[in-house]
């Protein structure tokens, strides 16, 4: 009978040391240097025409707050020249008015729809939906030259760029303190008032496809691109060092954190309200914007980054994750390798909803 006893204590610490043996621990994860913040802005309504000449007089544009100065777009170093933007909308068009700083005022693309990038410009990526997928881009130089294009997806996941998408009914003015194309003279700044019709905006949206309403809210972000230079003959050329032409600036309202624009989750938010003055319109705010942030890290970490290698997996495979999304909150979730590529499922420690990321980058709430 002893022995029997001691036969079955023995079986049940073995089973015990073998469950503990299988027992797998979730993968840590830290995304905290990888999650950008978006900022936000209150788009305030204009009910008095707006002339678009560049010079931004009307009482609403007056009344109109400037965002924030622009930033590196990295987030590391502070740009040279400032940069700052404003923001109406009415029934018809979303304006955007930015004044930039800039002793050398130049520009040599006159084309329309021409890479106006190899100058020094001004851009603006328009996403209606709030997924990352079909988003519309403007840029315009200071010869008032305009490229308007749309995108399906982000280049990262085989977006390809529609050139024949125009804004028709598009309507920019460039006002220059100073002179154009001199480089004889220092200036002070150029200005860019845009007037971006509504509607081909709308169609962006999922449904409804409707105007919009108090409250509502897209994706947005600016940028600003700036060379350095060499005077040849008189006249302005982007910068060579030993036949090699240097990296332009990039500077945005939004933090990106990469020399990439195209990572449309990090983009602001705009929100539309029918006031005509921002002072008592709160920002409404998304509890789940860092959980939401941690799963698009998840993605790109995953299909860019260092942790690639769970890609070597089976199909099927899972794997339990920890992952840590400021320097004291975590959040559980589950990464899955499937058919296509992967899935990652997080629960939200805030309001314990689950999201679902996949290798897409494409984001969707439970």
């Amino acid at each position: 009978m002893r022995l029997i006893l001691v036969f079955i204590v023995f079986l049940f610490f073995n089973s015990c040391k073998q469950y503990q043996a299988e027992v797998v621990l979730p993968i840590s994860i830290d995304v905290t240097k990888d999650i950008a913040i978006p900022k936000h802005y209150i788009v305030t309504k204009t009910n008095t025409p707006i002339k678009v000449d560049g010079l931004a007089e009307e009482a609403s544009w007056k009344n109109a707050l400037y965002t924030s100065s622009f930033i590196d777009i990295e987030g590391i170093k502070t740009p040279k020249f400032n940069t700052k933007a404003k923001m109406l909308w009415d029934d018809k068009f979303l304006y955007v008015y930015a004044i930039m700083e800039e002793p050398h005022i130049w520009g040599d693309i006159t084309k329309r729809d021409a890479i106006i990038y190899l100058n020094n410009d001004f851009e603006v990526f328009i996403d209606p939906s709030k997924t990352g997928f079909g988003y519309g881009e403007v840029e315009i130089n200071a010869l008032n030259t305009v490229w308007d294009l749309f995108l399906d997806k982000p280049y990262r996941v085989g977006g390809k760029a529609n050139f024949h998408w125009d804004l028709k009914d598009l309507k920019s003015a460039i006002h220059i303190d100073g002179t154009l194309n001199n480089p004889n003279d220092i200036d002070n700044y150029w200005a860019l008032e845009i007037a971006i019709p509504l509607k081909p905006l709308i169609n962006l949206k999922n449904k409804p496809k409707t105007a919009p309403k108090e409250g509502e809210q897209w994706r947005l972000n600016f940028s600003r691109v700036e060379w350095d230079f060499d005077i040849v003959d008189d006249t302005y050329q982007r910068k060579k060092v030993v036949n090699k032409l240097q990296r332009e600036y990039n500077w945005v309202w939004s933090n990106q954190k990469v020399i990439n624009m195209h990572e449309p989750e990090k983009w602001g938010y705009i929100q539309f309200t029918n006031q005509e003055n921002s002072d008592k319109v709160d920002f409404i705010e998304d509890e789940d914007i860092l959980i939401k942030q941690a799963a698009y890290a998840l993605f790109r970490k995953t299909r860019y980054q260092d942790l690639k290698h769970f890609l070597d997996k089976p199909v099927n495979s899972k794997l339990d994750i920890e992952v840590s999304y400021s320097e004291t909150d975590i959040l559980i979730g589950e990464f899955l390798k499937t058919n296509f590529g992967f899935e990652y499922k997080i629960k939200s420690p805030i309001t314990e909803a689950f999201f679902i990321i996949n290798e897409q980058g494409n984001l969707k709430q439970l």
